[in-house]
């Protein structure tokens, strides 16, 4: 009695040694954002929230995203992530149920004659208390058919603390999808954008080539008649070839545009459909951004990067109760018999369970470590979050003034083709009377041609700008 009671004490001695949990995580607290961005917002909507069918009212551009959304094979891999994401969740929601397997196996042992079952054979075969068909046979055969389980109860929540790291993953890999559906959203709108302004800078050039052609042969008639000289002629020849060249500089970066343009569309390169003219009136209104607390309930990235930390600090949970004790519990029932004949008898029905508890005594090491790697990924993302946010603000931020100043470059830029249009057209005027130089016509065509160019780029940039705030605030994955 003295003895079991000594082994009793030993065992929950063990016990409570291997049972010596770490410090709980403790994370610092979140940094309060800002209650507007840089560019002062009272409203609480914001464009970011709103549909990309709502946002982009241009009918071409809606048709090439919705085959985006369809075809890119970036998004369809982050729907198969996803999916691997679904698949590891239904296995964690499952993970409680105890292991039970269908088992039929077939088996024979010699025991020696010095081993407890090689005596305790010979000596049952000799009784006259069994029949000739409970005999056992040596070498002894060894059948079975029927179920095994084995059951780890969930005394502590370990395995429901990884269930809910799983779910955490999963919902990430949601977001994710809709992080990849919002950037390509708006790399689409940008390269449809950037390919119309495109068109507009190549009908320009085209224009300008026209106005250069009958400027070279206004002052090769007057060379004739000796009002102008060969060198007046080479300078606007040589202007004239300087735009032609241009022509087919932009007509190689429409080519490059309507590539990438059809790669993200997930197809072979061909022609694009679209608007003639940039319409900023195809955008909603870009100076509605919201609150800034609405990012975090809008912007996918940062809706992935909060799940991340709460799936790292399910991980550090389960980690942490790993040091407590298990009990496992494994039953069996069947059918087991020495002779095959004998198997399906129903006097070979048989069944059985074993309980124990375990815990971790020399292992303790490799727990240890495992919940310092858990502490510090979750650390790690926790980290990354705030990232997220500070970056979310400062992008929200930036584009707000972008779009801003954009809007007045534009304005300024209008003015300046108002006033380099009506110069050429007076250098035209002062050059046929004599009082300007052909110089001055060059000069003059030559500002007209960038400032028009000039005008399509702040156009091209301030639609741009609208696309880029409309994807900081989260817009483009509803």
């Amino acid at each position: 009695m003295m003895d079991f009671i000594k082994i009793i004490a030993f065992s929950i001695f063990l016990l409570a040694f291997g049972c010596r949990l770490p410090k709980p995580l403790v994370l610092p607290d979140n940094k309060p954002m800002p209650d507007t961005f840089a560019v002062n917002s009272t409203d609480t909507a914001g464009i970011g929230q709103l549909p990309w069918q709502q946002f982009f009212e241009d009918a071409p551009l809606r048709a090439l995203i919705d085959t985006a959304l369809q075809y890119n094979y970036a998004l369809q891999s982050s729907r198969e992530e996803m999916k691997i994401s679904e698949a590891v969740l239904l296995a964690a929601r499952y993970a409680w149920l105890p292991n039970v397997n269908l088992s039929a196996t077939a088996g024979i042992d010699k025991y020696g004659k010095y081993t407890l079952n090689g005596v305790g054979n010979f000596d049952t075969n000799l009784s006259t208390n069994i029949s000739k068909d409970q005999r056992i046979p040596d070498p002894t055969p060894d059948f079975f058919l029927g179920l095994r389980s084995s059951w780890e109860v969930d005394l502590w929540g370990k395995i429901k603390a990884r269930k809910r790291a799983a779910l955490a993953r999963y919902l990430a890999s949601a977001q994710g999808r809709r992080l990849v559906t919002t950037l390509l959203v708006s790399e689409v709108a940008a390269h449809y954008y950037t390919l119309i302004a495109l068109d507009n800078e190549l009908a320009i050039i085209k224009k300008n080539i026209a106005l250069q052609e009958t400027a070279l042969a206004t002052v090769q008639i007057q060379q004739a008649a000796g009002r102008a000289t060969l060198l007046a002629v080479q300078q606007f020849e040589a202007q004239l070839l300087d735009t032609r060249s241009l022509e087919h500089i932009t007509r190689q970066r429409q080519l490059v545009i309507e590539s990438q343009l059809n790669f993200l569309l997930g197809r072979y390169p061909q022609p694009l459909p679209r608007s003639k003219a940039l319409a900023i009136d195809t955008l909603s209104a870009p100076w509605k951004p919201g609150l800034p607390a609405k990012l975090l309930a809008n912007r996918p990235d940062i809706k992935q990067a909060e799940l991340e930390l709460a799936a790292s600090k399910a991980d550090v949970q389960a980690a942490r109760k790993a040091f407590l004790p298990s009990l496992n519990i494994t039953p069996y029932g069947g059918f087991n018999a020495f002779k095959a004949g004998l198997l399906l008898e129903p006097a070979s029905f048989a069944y059985g369970v074993l309980g124990g508890i375990t815990a971790p005594l020399f292992n303790q090491k490799q727990l240890q470590a495992q919940y310092r790697i858990n502490e510090s990924d979750s650390k790690i993302s926790y980290y990354h979050y705030q990232q997220k946010i500070l970056q979310a603000y400062q992008e929200v931020s930036v584009a707000l003034g972008n779009v801003h100043n954009q809007q007045h470059i534009y304005a300024l830029r209008e003015k300046e083709v108002s006033v380099l249009q009506s110069a050429v057209s007076t250098a035209n005027d002062l050059f046929l009377s004599g009082y300007a130089s052909y110089l001055e016509i060059i000069t003059a065509q030559k500002s007209v041609l960038e400032a028009e160019l000039a005008l399509i780029h702040a156009r091209r940039d301030m639609m741009a700008g609208t696309v880029q705030l409309y994807q900081t605030l989260g817009g483009g994955w509803q």
